[in-house]
Order: C-alpha cells, then sequence, then structure tokens
C-alpha cells in the first residue's frame, strides 16, 4: 500500500513538472544542429518598418566597443570571459544597414583598407611598365556626412535576483531567477562642424531562469527511489546587445526626423503613425523606474468607495461572534500622492453568544499612508478615529469615541477603479460599548474588509499627446 502510494506521489510530481515546464522540455538539444542563419529579433523588424529616408546619410563608425570593462560573473568569481560582446561595431553597422536610412563604411580597419589601396596601385603600376597600358587610377573613398560614436557603457549584473521553493517529505521543486541589464549610449556628430546631433540611450534587461524538481525517498525497506529534472534558460548577452543598438538605431533615426536633421521622402511620414508610436512610447518611458515598473499617479483627487466588512466582537460578553457591516466613504488624496484623507460612514452589527446582539453607526475621519502609491498595488496603513452611536430604538444613544488603526492592500485594474483588502481595530475609549462593564480593557472590535474605490478627477500622472513637428 505504501508503494502504491509512493508511486502515485511520483506520477504527481511527474506530471505537474511537465505541466510548467513542457516548452523548454520541448526544445531540448537531443541532436547535433547545422549552421544557420543568425536569429532575428523583434528589434530588426521594426529597423524594417521605418519610413523611407529622402536620401541616404553616409555614416562612419570607427569603434563602437564595451566600455565597461566587466567580465562574465560565475559562482566561483570572475573568469577572464567578458560579459559583453566585443563586436559591437559589427552589429552596429549591420544595424544600420538593415535600417536603409544610413550608407555605413569601413572605418574600424581602415588601416587594412589603405593597405589594400596600395597594393593595388602598386600592381597597376608594374602592370603598366610591363604592358605600356596606361591604368585607371582608383576612385577616391568616400567621407563620411556624419560619424556614429558611442558604446557599450554599462552592464549591471544580479539587477534582480529571486526564487521560490517547497519540499515536503522529501518530494520537492524549486525555481530560481536572475535579472541583468546592459545599456547603450549612441551619438551622431557632423563631421564639417563637430557639432553633436543627436545622441539617444537605450538598455535590455536579461534573464536568467532555473527550475528542477526532485524526490528522494525510501519506497520501502532498503529501496531507495530518487529522480530529479530540470531546466536553466540563460538569454544570450549577443542578442540582448543586439535588440539595444537596433533599438538605439530606430530612436536615433525618429529623433533626426523630429529635429529636422534628416528627412523622410514622403513628408507624410513626419506625422505619420510610426513617428506617433515613438513619441507615445518616449512620453511614456519618462513614467518608468530603472525596474521597468510604470510610476505615476494613478488615482484622481476623490475617491468614492463601498465595503463589506466581516465583525468580530471584542468586550466583556463571552463567546463572541462573527456579524456583518458596511462601509461607504469619501477619500481626497493629498498632493503627496502617499498620503489620502478620507470620511467612513458605516453601519454594523455585534454579537456573542444567544443574548446580545446590537446594531450601531458610526462616523470617522480617517487618513491613509500608501507605501507604493504610483504602483498598481500597494499596501497601506490607516490611522483615524471618530464617534459611533447606536441604531434607532435603542433606550440610550449616548456617543462613543473610539480610535481606529489597520492595514490594507490596493489593486488597481485600472487608473479609475481600485480594489482595497484589510483590517482594522476599532478601539472604544470607553467599555461601555456593549453596556457592561467588567475587567481593565475598554470594547473593540476587529473588521475584515473588501471594497472597491472609484476615483475622479484629473489624473495628474496621465500622459498627453505632445505635437508632433
Amino acid at each position: 500500500m505504501l508503494l502504491v502510494v509512493y508511486r502515485r506521489l511520483l506520477v504527481v510530481l511527474l506530471l505537474s513538472g511537465a505541466v510548467t515546464a513542457c516548452a523548454p522540455y520541448f526544445h531540448q538539444p537531443f541532436k547535433v544542429e547545422q549552421a544557420r542563419l543568425g536569429a532575428e529579433v523583434q528589434g530588426n523588424q521594426l529597423l524594417r518598418q521605418l519610413p523611407e529616408p529622402r536620401e541616404r546619410i553616409v555614416a562612419a563608425v570607427y569603434k563602437f566597443r564595451d566600455q565597461t570593462g566587466q567580465y562574465k560573473p560565475s559562482q566561483n568569481g570572475s573568469s577572464f570571459s567578458t560579459a559583453i560582446t566585443q563586436g559591437g561595431t559589427s552589429i552596429l553597422l549591420r544595424a544600420l544597414e538593415e535600417s536603409r536610412w544610413f550608407n555605413p563604411i569601413e572605418r574600424e580597419n581602415l588601416g587594412n583598407l589603405l593597405n589594400e589601396r596600395k597594393i593595388i596601385r602598386s600592381s597597376r603600376a608594374e602592370y603598366q611598365e610591363m604592358t605600356g597600358q596606361r591604368q585607371p587610377a582608383l576612385p577616391s573613398l568616400l567621407f563620411a556626412g556624419i560619424i556614429l560614436e558611442g558604446g557599450i557603457i554599462s552592464y549591471d549584473a544580479n539587477l534582480i535576483t529571486g526564487g521560490a521553493g517547497l519540499r515536503y517529505f522529501g518530494a520537492g521543486a524549486s525555481g530560481q531567477y536572475r535579472q541583468d541589464r546592459v545599456t547603450v549610449y549612441l551619438r551622431a556628430i557632423s563631421t564639417s562642424t563637430g557639432e553633436i546631433l543627436k545622441t539617444v540611450y537605450t538598455s535590455k534587461t536579461i534573464l536568467s531562469q532555473q527550475v528542477d524538481a526532485s524526490l528522494f525517498r525510501f519506497v520501502n525497506f532498503k529501496r531507495l527511489l530518487e529522480t530529479e529534472t530540470g531546466f536553466t534558460y540563460n538569454e544570450p548577452t549577443e542578442m540582448a546587445v543586439k535588440e539595444a543598438i537596433e533599438k538605439s538605431v530606430e530612436a536615433l533615426v525618429y529623433e533626426g526626423i523630429q529635429e529636422q536633421l534628416w528627412a523622410p521622402r514622403n513628408e507624410a511620414d513626419r506625422k505619420g503613425p510610426a513617428l506617433a508610436e515613438y513619441l507615445q512610447e518616449k512620453r511614456e518611458n519618462a513614467d518608468i523606474d530603472v525596474l521597468g515598473r510604470v510610476q505615476r499617479d494613478r488615482r484622481g483627487r476623490i475617491g468614492l468607495g463601498l465595503s463589506g466588512a466581516t465583525i468580530r466582537y471584542n468586550g466583556d460578553f463571552s463567546r463572541p461572534q462573527v456579524r456583518g457591516g458596511g462601509e461607504l466613504n469619501l477619500r481626497y488624496q493629498a498632493a503627496n500622492p502617499k498620503f489620502s484623507g478620507g470620511i467612513n460612514i458605516g453601519r454594523f452589527e455585534l454579537g456573542a453568544g444567544d443574548f446580545y446582539r446590537e446594531t450601531f453607526n458610526y462616523l470617522e475621519l480617517s487618513g491613509q499612508y500608501r507605501l507604493f502609491p504610483r504602483d498598481r498595488f500597494t499596501p497601506y496603513i490607516t490611522v483615524g478615529g471618530g464617534v459611533t452611536t447606536r441604531a434607532a430604538g435603542a433606550t440610550t444613544q449616548t456617543a462613543l469615541g473610539h480610535v481606529l488603526g489597520g492595514i490594507g492592500m490596493e489593486v488597481l485594474p485600472t487608473d479609475r477603479v481600485g480594489i482595497s483588502l484589510s483590517v482594522d481595530n476599532h478601539y472604544y475609549l470607553t467599555d461601555q460599548l456593549d453596556q457592561l462593564t467588567l475587567g481593565k480593557y475598554n470594547d473593540s472590535y476587529w473588521a475584515l474588509r473588501a471594497g472597491f474605490t472609484f476615483y475622479l478627477g484629473r489624473n495628474k500622472g496621465k500622459v498627453t499627446p505632445a505635437p508632433v513637428r
């Protein structure tokens, strides 16, 4: 029987591993692959979609190199292999060619080109002396209208790391991830004046993942079952550098069109959808932090909320019950997005055993502090105070003062709607909430709330379209 249980556990483990990681296993390299054309990424497609130029620009690239000076990290320190490809010049020249906006000319190995031209002249001169036939002169070299400079200026390793795992009775699985980042600067320089016409800056993250699962159990006396599986994926740094460089060429073309440094063949492209899409991306990028998260003021000035709650009485009667409650609130966003104030109006019921049940109304002022006010998800802390009265029909209608404190979290599916879940405690300044005075502590109750808030007013973080020049 025990063997059957372990067999079923093994089957479940293998099936779960297959479901969560089936895609990598379908691409296992079980055979030797032949050479093929280099993989193209989305950046290459975007270059091909650029508007056609009125005239191609002759561009020279002397050296577009790795300026980070970093070596490839390893578990035992660093190796002597560089972390970034040293072929940045070749990648940039191909990106310029694919864009159809530039005519790149050879400058990286200019000495080799000049030596070869000397050999051609020498051979032609010798042939002319031997045959007496005049040989044509070599055409002059093209000179560049602009020089492209810059390089790979940053490689940030372990920008984000993390993972999770679970192990129970010798069976478990775990996963880890790591994110690096490469940054590229590219500038265009006029060869006639030396003026820096435009500088652009792009970055690309590099993702590494590891997933593994294992089982180590004695299934019977002197019978040990041990199995493990897993995979590791490392995004190629060369492809990340290629994407960043191609993105910088795309940005340079669009920035030059906007600044009227060069012109498209069709003048309508100056206000076309391609340039408008790039400008929209540029405006949105201003609200993105170094980790790729959108950071902007999402909530409007005014918030109208409705929530339901489960209330647990904490007073002088025994056997407290869980009852219900509801709340309407009006919130006002302060100038600092971390802080907001509000007015809460609510109704709730308390109960204990078979002998105590009472309904209350309350009005309170509260303040809220959000930890991540510009994210779609944020934890928050609530503090405040107010007064509570018994529902209509009660024998006494004395207003009871209370203070409140709580924690919660809010998620914004859209910039107008927030969904929240919180826990708070209402502590009364008197022991007369349940009209029974026992012990040395005042009455209170705990509330678990779930609700939504609809935000009104202008969103300060909303991106407004800018005119295309």
